[in-house]
């Protein structure tokens, strides 16, 4: 059977309550982010959550971005956040957004947190039948696949290069895999091995 001939990607989110997210947040910040964050003009979501979360959320962004085929008229990428739900990563936030994100748990038990994202997901779904979703994130974590899981059933897929790494690895891998143009390899989240033994180190990007 051929795979389906759309793929939307969903990222998670970065932490927006460690110290790179404070950085932002702080008043005597001289860090032009974090003046447009507290400015009319904010800034994007993908930039603020690459910079929160560095390397990995870069490599997700841009990775995304590359290889979303989605169907016509719809988003290739959607961001997980803590709060509000499934949002585009052009979306603009300002100060106040990111402090309302860092004040709830990612924990599908918080219902802050998972009511606006099943909303959202209960809504793209019928539009996704003959798409491939794949998460961004971790997979060995109920955080994201508790809740994604029930809703997309075998449409939702994860990286199978995934399984073992950890977050910089991940971000590092992906960065790679858009340097040279080369797709990773899917798997089915539902049922999948998730846990295993740590790959080799990447070797050094080349500059």
């Amino acid at each position: 059977m051929s795979a389906p001939p759309f793929r939307v990607f969903l990222l998670s989110p970065a932490d927006c309550s460690g110290k790179r997210a404070r950085l932002l947040q702080g008043d005597g910040t001289d860090h032009e982010l974090a003046r447009r964050l507290r400015s009319s003009e904010g800034a994007e979501l993908g930039e603020v959550f690459s910079f929160v979360s560095s390397l990995y959320f870069r490599g997700k962004l841009a990775y995304a971005r590359a290889f979303a085929r989605p169907p016509r008229g719809h988003a290739g990428v959607h961001v997980i956040t803590p709060c509000d739900g499934l949002k585009a990563p052009e979306t603009v936030i300002r100060v106040r957004d990111l402090e309302r994100f860092g004040s709830v748990d990612v924990d599908p038990d918080e219902g802050r947190y998972s009511r606006p994202l099943l909303r959202d997901l209960r809504a793209l779904s019928p539009d996704w039948t003959e798409t491939e979703v794949v998460l961004l994130g971790s997979v060995a974590s109920a955080k994201y696949a508790d809740l994604l899981a029930p809703v997309l059933g075998a449409r939702l897929l994860f990286p199978s290069d995934f399984v073992g790494r950890g977050d910089m690895s991940r971000g590092g891998l992906m960065l790679r895999s858009v340097a040279g143009g080369r797709e990773l390899p899917y798997v089915p989240l539902v049922g999948a091995q998730l846990h295993g033994p740590r790959p080799a180190r990447l070797a050094p990007l080349a500059r």
